[in-house]
């Protein structure tokens, strides 16, 4: 069995150049929302303007490799949260790593709207980020469906869409009226996905009981 050797010379400097400029450039954003200029990235990595284009041709493309790491850094903060309410938990430290970089849920929102119109060079990063989490939250909840923890009266890929849209919309309403407590709003959302009162589901560890007659 051979080792993976891991890239040396000009190939290593180059994925570490890259590295650098990507992380400015979330830096950044996270300051300055979209108005982020290209050359105060390119100060903060220490390189001209046109140097940027070897690794990113262009600011779009910059832009989007930046929305990609956030999805990474928000995803791994949320299952960090997780504890004993794991759906509850997960969905809160969402909204909070939005209030804590709100330069970043900006640009998220600015570059949705525009990722509808096909033309868009964001349309597909959207399309299949949106596919890829309705998926797999979809598969998320019918496993707490089949535990009693979440309804199992409503169809899990409907209520997997609407956590989502939950989600997108507390960014926007955030954004406009920043007192706006989105964490507890968030909080509320998630119970309403518990099983109500004497619908004969169980909760905790178990299958949803079967309907009787």
């Amino acid at each position: 069995m051979t080792n993976q050797r891991k890239p040396r010379g000009p190939y290593r400097k180059s994925a570490e150049r890259r590295e650098q400029i990507l992380q400015a450039a979330y830096e950044a954003i996270d300051e300055h929302g979209e108005r982020a200029s290209l050359q105060d990235i390119a100060d903060r990595v220490g390189v001209t303007q046109p140097a940027l284009t070897y690794y990113f041709p262009t600011r779009d493309d910059l832009l989007l490799a930046v929305l990609e790491r956030r999805d990474v850094v928000g995803k791994a903060f949320a299952v960090a949260a997780e504890e004993e309410r794991p759906m509850i938990d997960s969905m809160v430290a969402s909204t909070r790593h939005t209030t804590d970089h709100p330069g970043l849920a900006k640009l998220y929102v600015t570059l949705s709207a525009a990722a509808t119109d096909p033309e868009s060079p964001a349309h597909r990063y959207f399309a299949e980020r949106y596919s890829g989490l309705a998926a797999e939250v979809t598969e998320y909840i019918q496993e707490q469906q089949r535990t009693g923890e979440v309804r199992a009266d409503e169809p899990a890929e409907h209520l997997a869409r609407t956590l989502l849209a939950v989600l997108d919309g507390l960014q926007i309403q955030w954004m406009h009226d920043p007192t706006v407590d989105i964490a507890a709003v968030a909080e509320t959302f998630t119970r309403m996905l518990v099983p109500p009162a004497g619908s004969g589901q169980q909760t905790g560890s178990g299958q949803a009981a079967e309907p009787a007659g």
